[in-house]
C-alpha cells in the first residue's frame, strides 16, 4: 500500500548554523492510511523532535530542519510555504501532545477551543460548529459532554483533558494524527481506554497514526510497525511482530528485556535486563555506533564506525553483528 505520509532522510539541528548541533540524523520511515506506525525509545532519543518536524512547529531558527523531505500525498512539506502548513496542521496532520493539560488553553472553555479547531477548517456558524463538538465529545466518550463542553480545563481530570484532545485532533477529520505520548501520567486503565479511542477513530475513518512512546507494551498493541530511535537515529525499523519477537539490535533487546513481563513458575516477576549508562547527549556522539559504550556485545569496529540502518531479515537495523539467528535467516 501507498505511503500517505513518508519521511526521507530527515535531519534535524540546534545552534547556529556555524556550529550547529545534530538532534536528529537521516530518519526515514512511512505510515500508510488506515495504518499504525509507533516510533519508540528512551527520553532524549529524539522522538518528539521529529514528532515537531512533522507538524513544522520546530522553535525555528534556533531548532530547524536541516535536511531531508516530509512528503504527504507526494507534497513535500518540508519546502511547503506557512500559509499551506497553516491549512494542513489540526485539519489533514492532527497532534495529539503528551501533556493534554497543559496545552489546552486555561482560559477557555474547551468548547470554545474545539469550537476554533473546526471553525479554522470549515465555514460553518458557530451553532452548528458547537453541536459539532458535542457529537465529537461524546464520541471519544466523555461523560455528559453537553454539560461539560461549557467546562474550563481545570475542572477535566487528565483522562478527560486527553479525550478532549483527541476531540480536537480529530475535528478536521485528519488523514494523518500524530500521537505524542499519548498515555503519559495517565493510569493503566485510562491509558488502555485513550488507546482504544485512538483505534476506533481509526477504524472508522481511516486514518494513519503514528505513534510516539516509551511503552513497548502500547505499541506491541497499536501498531503494524516499529521504528526505534536511539540518540537521533533510527536503529531498528519493520513490522512491530517480527521486531519484538526476534529483535535484532542490542539496544532493542535491552528494551524489551526490561519489560516487567515475565513470571517464572512461582508466578514470580523475572529478573530484567538493565541497560547501563545513559542516552549520549546531541553533540556528543562517539566516532562509531553510538550504542556502544552501552553494547556488551560492541566490538573493535563498533568503536570506529557507525553503522548503516541495512536489511536483516524482515526488517532493518544499524548494527555490524545483529542477532546472529535472525542473520541466519
Amino acid at each position: 500500500m501507498k505511503p500517505i505520509l513518508e519521511v526521507r532522510d530527515l535531519s534535524i539541528e540546534a545552534g547556529p548554523k556555524a556550529h550547529p548541533i545534530p538532534l536528529v540524523q537521516d530518519v526515514s520511515f512511512s505510515v500508510a492510511e488506515g495504518s499504525t506506525l509507533a516510533i519508540v525509545g528512551e527520553s532524549g532519543c529524539g522522538k518528539s523532535v521529529t514528532a515537531m518536524a512533522l507538524m513544522r512547529i520546530l522553535p525555528e531558527p534556533a531548532v530547524r530542519i536541516s535536511e531531508g523531505e516530509i512528503r504527504f500525498c507526494d507534497e513535500d512539506l518540508v519546502a511547503a510555504p506557512e500559509r499551506r502548513m497553516q491549512e494542513i496542521r489540526g485539519n489533514i496532520i492532527s497532534m495529539i501532545f503528551q501533556d493534554p493539560i497543559a496545552s489546552l488553553n486555561p482560559i477557555q472553555t474547551i468548547g470554545d477551543q474545539i469550537i476554533e479547531v473546526i471553525r479554522t477548517h470549515q465555514s460553518i456558524s458557530k451553532r452548528e460548529a458547537r453541536k459539532r463538538a458535542i457529537a465529537l465529545l461524546q464520541s471519544v466518550r466523555l461523560p455528559d459532554a453537553e454539560k461539560r463542553i461549557n467546562y474550563y480545563p481545570h475542572r477535566l481530570s487528565g483522562g478527560m483533558c486527553q479525550r478532549v484532545m483527541i476531540a480536537m485532533a480529530m475535528a478536521g477529520s485528519p488523514r494523518v494524527i500524530i500521537a505524542d505520548e499519548p498515555t503519559t501520567a495517565l493510569d493503566t486503565t485510562v491509558q488502555a481506554q485513550v488507546m482504544a479511542l485512538l483505534r476506533k477513530a481509526q477504524t472508522e475513518t481511516g486514518t494513519a497514526i503514528i505513534l510516539i512512546t516509551h511503552n513497548l507494551a502500547t505499541a506491541a498493541e497499536s501498531a503494524k510497525d516499529v521504528a526505534v530511535m536511539y540518540a537521533g537515529r533510527i536503529i531498528e525499523y519493520g513490522p512491530v511482530r517480527e521486531v519484538f519477537i526476534a529483535p535484532a539490535h542490542p539496544y532493542t533487546q535491552g528494551l524489551l528485556g526490561a519489560i516487567p513481563d515475565n513470571a517464572d513458575g512461582d508466578g514470580e516477576i523475572a529478573k530484567l535486563t538493565e541497560i547501563s549508562g545513559n542516552v549520549p547527549r546531541p553533540g556528543t556522539l562517539p566516532q562509531g555506533c553510538a550504542f556502544e559504550p552501552r553494547c556488551k556485545s560492541a566490538q573493535p569496529q563498533c568503536r570506529q564506525q557507525r553503522p548503516e540502518l541495512t536489511m536483516s531479515g524482515a526488517r532493518k537495523v544499524a548494527c555490524f553483528f545483529p542477532n546472529a539467528e535472525l542473520a541466519a535467516q
